[in-house]
């Protein structure tokens, strides 16, 4: 399945997430579903369940469409490049430590420690460029234009979202009943891969900070437009605009009302993940199920939700105290 197609032509469709499934296979995790009654969080009673893609290589569901990429694309001698908040870019780098490409991070100063030290342990050269991942991004660009550098985009990329379409169709094999997946924007490339493999057979809910509305501004505007970049989970969900590759896929198969999430409500999911189940994860991971905790998102009589928990790249939780 090799190929030097880089273009932004490539259609995301289930057969081409299907393939891309079996190339990443051997390099990425089946990260385990969890279970759990509403009723243990003070929710109204129900079964839900937790795709825990937190346990995935690099700590988030990133690593998928990383390996896409180096998989899929003809990889320089020089190596490759991203800019990211922090996840993508560790992802990347670990692809790339199993891979044997060299590869270069551009990170943001608002990229949190812990994201900070997983791209170092993977050898990575990393780069600190700017307070946002807009600007990391810009600098990483003009290192491709330097060195001939494949970039390997964190969220518009064809094969970045066939990779995070793979979570998906692991998803739907493991829970074929599933009425609802709440899921986490940033720049969309998440569920833009995943909603392109379900094809409005499942009822897909994008859950952003409202400190970075970058879907909802989107869908406001009838296109990717800037959107503010703050908040708690700013190194995971806050690029400026959501990807143009993703937006029509989203159009047409998430749920147009987007549910938008405090700093609060995402710190009391995190509190409540690691007070119920035991599961540490970072702002952004934590922000699918801030929707359903604080009610900003209200689960129908019946409705069988997954939530799923993207990433785990946090200190917020100290050892040995």
């Amino acid at each position: 399945m090799n190929s030097t197609v880089t273009d932004h032509d490539i259609p995301i469709t289930r057969a081409r997430i299907a393939a891309t499934e079996c190339a990443i296979r051997p390099h990425v995790r089946r990260t385990p579903l969890l279970a759990a009654d509403a009723a243990e969080f003070g929710l109204a009673p129900g079964p839900l369940l937790f795709k825990l893609e937190l346990l995935q290589h690099s700590g988030s569901f990133k690593a998928r469409g990383a390996f896409a990429n180096l998989l899929l694309r003809r990889v320089p001698d020089v190596g490759v490049v991203a800019a990211s908040g922090g996840n993508h870019g560790a992802a990347v780098a670990y692809a790339a430590s199993k891979l044997g490409v060299s590869a270069a991070i551009f990170v943001p100063s608002i990229t949190s420690p812990a994201k900070l030290d997983r791209i170092r342990s993977y050898g990575a050269k990393l780069i600190i460029a700017g307070e946002r991942y807009a600007d990391a991004l810009a600098a990483s660009e003009a290192h491709v234009a330097a060195t001939g550098a494949m970039a390997v985009h964190a969220y518009d990329q064809p094969q970045t979202l066939l990779g995070q379409g793979t979570l998906g169709l692991e998803l739907e094999a493991d829970a074929p009943d599933v009425d609802t997946l709440l899921v986490a924007v940033g720049g969309g490339g998440l569920i833009g891969g995943i909603a392109a493999w379900y094809a409005g057979r499942v009822k897909v809910v994008a859950v952003e900070s409202d400190g970075a509305p970058t879907l909802h501004a989107a869908f406001a505007a009838g296109g990717p437009v800037d959107a503010p970049a703050g908040g708690i989970a700013a190194d995971s969900l806050a690029p400026r605009q959501v990807g143009r590759l993703m937006f029509p896929i989203a159009h047409a198969h998430v749920a147009p009302e987007v549910v938008l999430v405090t700093d609060d409500d995402i710190r009391a999911a995190q509190a409540a993940l690691w007070s119920g189940l035991r599961i540490v994860a970072e702002p952004g991971g934590a922000a699918a199920f801030a929707a359903l905790l604080s009610g900003s998102y209200r689960r129908a009589p019946n409705e069988r939700v997954a939530v799923l928990v993207c990433g785990g790249n946090t200190t917020a939780v100290r050892f040995g105290q």
